[in-house]
């Protein structure tokens, strides 16, 4: 049944299986592995435990969808159980968010800029006002996240900004640093 399901998933992943295709009756599976249907049976359980595939009673057996957020659901749950790995969350965030930003350079339309632009003001007036400007350093990040165009960096930015609030909220505490921040967020602008 292992060698079942990974012949299923190769051919997901190279395209040969799209969302929505039904996949051969149990018999015509078991003929073309030399399986017995037992195995198939097994090995289809075990692709829709993964959400690769839907078993509908008296339909049949289709590939389903795959979302993004279903690809990155467990980076976020791994990431969300490894909370004492804030140094390396800083760490992938150093190395993500040039990349990203590079990429919202190239793609974000004139209403993200300018919302862009939004989100800045405000943070300056709470800062000015001697507040951290926290919800509006996490909506600037979570602004170039969406301004990339790309749902799957979009789904990552947050989950990394989720688990950094805490040490984000400290940070930002620190006598001098909401200012800092502000002129950072200005220059990336």
């Amino acid at each position: 049944y292992q060698e079942i399901v990974r012949q299923v998933k190769a051919m997901i992943a190279e395209g040969r299986l799209k969302s929505g295709d039904q996949l051969p009756p149990e018999r015509d599976l078991s003929e073309k592995f030399v399986v017995s249907r037992t195995s198939v049976r097994e090995a289809l359980r075990a692709l829709e435990s993964l959400g690769l595939i839907e078993i509908r009673p008296g339909e049949g057996t289709f590939v389903r969808e795959v979302s993004v957020e279903a690809l990155i659901e467990p980076l976020a749950l791994v990431m969300a159980s490894q909370r004492e790995a804030i140094g390396e969350l800083f760490e992938a965030r150093r190395v993500l968010e040039p990349a990203i930003a590079a990429l919202a350079t190239g793609r974000a339309t004139p209403d993200e800029i300018q919302e862009m632009e939004r989100i800045l003001e405000e943070q300056a007036k709470e800062v000015a006002a001697g507040k951290t400007g926290l919800s509006q350093d996490a909506a600037f990040h979570a602004a170039i996240g969406v301004a990339s165009h790309n749902r799957a960096i979009t789904r990552i930015v947050h989950a990394i900004m989720d688990l950094l609030t805490q040490s984000r909220e400290e940070s930002l505490n620190t006598p001098g640093r909401p200012t800092r921040s502000h002129q950072d967020h200005r220059r990336i602008l």
